[in-house]
């Protein structure tokens, strides 16, 4: 990575943390894209170039999130069902501990913050949703154009990935440790993709 490109992964890194602060010490309906950009120390004209809206700022590996199931799916080895490619790529992210998932006892602030406010919440529906069709179409590539099964498994398998990550909010709101919310999803996750695709068990 260049310097240039370096610099504006810090920039952008800067926004999204001074914005998790601020939402996190005031709600996210009372803090400003000004105040942050102040916080970040950069101008807003700068804030908005990183990100259109407050939202994004609050959301900020957004475009990450909505095309991850379908690159598990385009990029998977040879050989291994849609299915399976998703269930790998849900327990190798458990294992890592992926900070999206909620692996954390800050996802419980983070989550509260969501809970607070009707747009944010909207948004986490809207990358529910992008994320879904996304998945759809990497799946369409493989099947005849009118094929309906690929929105049909998308629906699926993202509603099971979306399961997985409730379960992990649920858990770690509930104050369960993250060691054992880790080893108990992944536990159930396989059980679920198990019944989805019977043949691997």
């Amino acid at each position: 990575m260049g310097l240039r490109e370096q610099k504006k992964q810090q920039t952008r890194t800067a926004l999204a943390d001074a914005a998790l602060a601020l939402f996190t010490a005031h709600g996210f309906e009372q803090v400003t894209v000004a105040e942050v950009a102040a916080a970040a120390g950069v101008s807003v004209n700068t804030a908005f170039n990183y990100f259109p809206t407050k939202e994004d700022l609050f959301f900020d590996r957004q475009s990450e999130i909505e095309t991850r199931l379908a690159t598990w799916v385009r990029t998977r080895p040879h050989g291994t069902t849609p299915t399976a490619a998703i269930r790998d790529g849900v327990l190798r992210a458990l294992a890592e501990g992926d900070p999206t998932f909620g692996l954390n006892k800050e996802a419980e602030g983070f989550w509260r913050i969501v809970d607070e406010s009707a747009s944010l919440r909207a948004r986490s529906r809207e990358i529910a949703e992008r994320s879904e069709a996304a998945l759809a179409a990497a799946l369409a590539e493989e099947a005849p154009p009118s094929d309906p099964l690929p929105r049909l498994l998308a629906g699926a398998l993202a509603g099971t990935f979306r399961a997985v990550v409730a379960e992990i909010r649920r858990k770690i709101g509930a104050g369960e440790q993250v060691e054992a919310v880790r080893d108990e999803v992944a536990a159930a996750a396989r059980g679920m993709f198990a019944a989805l695709e019977p043949e691997n068990q």
